[in-house]
């Protein structure tokens, strides 16, 4: 079903990514032989992927049919969006579109990955359209918690489809960009076949408060602080870096940023005028004991526990320029991203050892989300008011609820599309619905500077090693007459400890040695004699002692 081409009176969906999960999101728009990809982003890994780096999507599906792809359009620059991008674009280099901060981020990621020479990027405006193939790219602006945010409304000649990217309906934005719900009531006006809307928080009741109401939260700490205030947050939030700056230049304190990725992005904003620091504000951090602990303020990178961020090194004493002292206020101004909430609270216990105030949201308002509560998606519904609703950007039970929710507010529960990565859907004005799979989809592993190259099986042998370690086995063994010439040696590294097991240690030995003594002459399949070993080894050890270490039997041909 993959490589049928549908008519260009049906369109075509295929998420790759942020469908039943949070991050890396990507998604395929097709329409006839043309292709359109929306965002390109990574996630972090769980605590089950042992050793991974990143996570990114399987774009398998885009390198089948690269000729149709026709460019690769960002919402917005935070990293579940564009993250993958320095990957993707080593192995499909088509064009990326953004808005002036996404495109800045991006070359910023793309650089410190060696490929922005190659990349071909464009910059286009909120109040823009242009063409890609057969579709007309119209975005809007909406509210998020980076600026420069957009969604889309994707044109084709089977009809439009709106894109919300990442959004709420904020008030009083810091940066004074409101949403554009005059653009977005145009657009539905002219109809829409097909909303795909972000329902992170649609578990939420109401409307998510204004990034404004942060600004009252953090001046009530900077008033009372009577040390240094360092404060983590996501390196692309520029709202809440601006006012971390402009509490600081009203309480009479020098910012000092940290974290690589954080020095990167908000050097980039301030070039491009989304980031205001008065002059002889910021200092670097080797300056930072020139001043008075009263007169310093750190915004620094590590607000989810990240092992190698500038906070978690704080936390256990090992940063190089700040040790954090008894009076310091540390505000962690970010909520944790699922599965990362047991690396930020050992990061908050060990701040807390360390004498320090440790504030966040669950004490005081210095976090608000970036994604609308449910009563913000239901607004969105209303104003686009699409023939069918696709939730996306959200784990498998957000978007069980929205679909309660379209339907509660009188859509078909026919015409609420529940999809998963992988899945084709097609959409026409007659019937939506999922027709089939891609061949190939899901999750690539990064590890190091490795794409791919670490797989499920390898996984699977680290999660078995790290639980009940592994044993190898020497074995010297004669080729004329296959008795054993040297050892049996056995190294433990995570079993047990050797010098306390030498007893089980010799049984081992044993078993060894009475495995190979009753090997038939004419086996002289190393392979299979491995395999002998490994079981009859592996037996004895779970019947000794309840457990199954990974084994590795080394046959030496003497």
């Amino acid at each position: 079903m993959a490589n049928k081409t549908p008519k260009t009176d049906t369109l075509q969906i295929i998420p790759l990514g942020g469908i039943g999960e949070i991050g890396k999101n990507m998604t395929a728009i097709r329409c006839g032989d043309q292709i359109v990809v929306i965002d390109c982003g990574l996630s972090f890994p769980g605590a089950e992927q042992l050793g991974v780096d990143l996570v990114i999507p399987d774009i398998s599906y885009l390198l089948e049919h690269k000729e149709m792809v026709q460019g690769i359009i960002l919402t917005h620059g935070h990293e579940d969006h564009i993250g993958a991008l320095a990957f993707v674009l080593k192995q499909l280099n088509v064009p990326v579109y953004g808005t002036r901060l996404t495109i800045g981020f991006t070359k910023g990621k793309l650089a410190e990955h060696r490929v922005l020479d190659k990349a071909k990027l464009h910059v286009f405006g909120a109040n823009d359209k242009f063409r890609l193939g057969v579709f007309e790219i119209e975005p809007f602006r909406v509210a998020h918690s980076i600026p420069d945010a957009v969604g889309f409304a994707v044109h084709s000649p089977a009809g439009t489809l709106v894109h919300t990217g990442d959004f709420k309906f904020d008030q009083t934005p810091v940066d004074g960009q409101l949403f554009d719900i005059a653009k977005l009531t145009r657009i539905a006006q002219e109809g829409v076949l097909v909303l795909l809307s972000d329902c992170t928080n649609v578990e939420r009741p109401g409307f998510v408060p204004s990034e404004a109401t942060v600004a009252g939260a953090l001046e009530n700490i900077f008033r009372a602080a009577q040390r240094r205030v360092i404060m983590a947050c996501f390196a692309s939030n520029v709202h809440r870096v601006q006012t971390a700056i402009d509490m600081s230049v009203k309480y009479g304190r020098k910012v000092a940023l940290m974290g690589r990725s954080m020095e990167r992005n908000m050097e980039m904003a301030q070039q491009m005028g989304y980031l205001r620091v008065p002059e002889g504000t910021r200092i670097r951090a080797d300056e930072i004991e020139d001043y008075f602990p009263q007169q310093v303020t750190v915004i620094t990178t590590g607000s989810q526990g990240e092992p190698m961020a500038a906070l978690s090194r704080m936390a256990v004493d090992d940063h190089r320029k700040i040790k954090i002292v008894p009076g310091d206020t540390v505000i962690l101004a970010a909520s944790a991203v699922p599965g990362n909430e047991d690396a930020v609270w050992r990061t908050v216990n060990h701040l807390f050892r360390r004498g320090a105030e440790v504030i966040y949201d669950s004490i005081a308002p210095v976090h608000v989300s970036g994604h609308g509560y449910a009563e913000e998606l239901k607004l969105m519904l209303n104003l686009v008011d699409p023939q069918y609703v696709m939730p996306v950007h959200g784990e498998y039970r957000m978007l069980h609820r929205y679909a309660q929710i379209a339907g509660e507010m009188g859509w078909p529960q026919e015409d609420v599309i529940r999809a998963e990565i992988g899945d084709i859907i097609e959409v026409s004005e007659e019937v939506a619905g999922v027709v089939g799979r891609v061949e190939k989809s899901g999750a690539v592993l990064i590890d190091g500077t490795g794409i791919g190259d670490v797989s499920e099986i390898v996984l699977r042998d680290r999660l078995h090693i790290g639980q009940d370690g592994f044993l190898v086995l020497v074995v010297g063994v004669s080729a004329e007459t296959g008795e054993i010439v040297s050892g049996p040696e056995v190294i433990s590294r995570g079993f047990v400890y050797m010098d306390q097991s030498e007893a089980l240690v010799e049984e081992i030995k044993t078993v060894i040695i009475e495995k190979i003594k009753h090997l038939p002459e004419e086996d002289n399949d190393w392979m299979v004699v491995q395999q002998d070993l490994r079981d009859a080894v592996g037996k004895f050890l779970y019947k000794k002692t309840q457990r199954r270490p990974m084994i590795l039997p080394i046959l030496l041909d003497l």
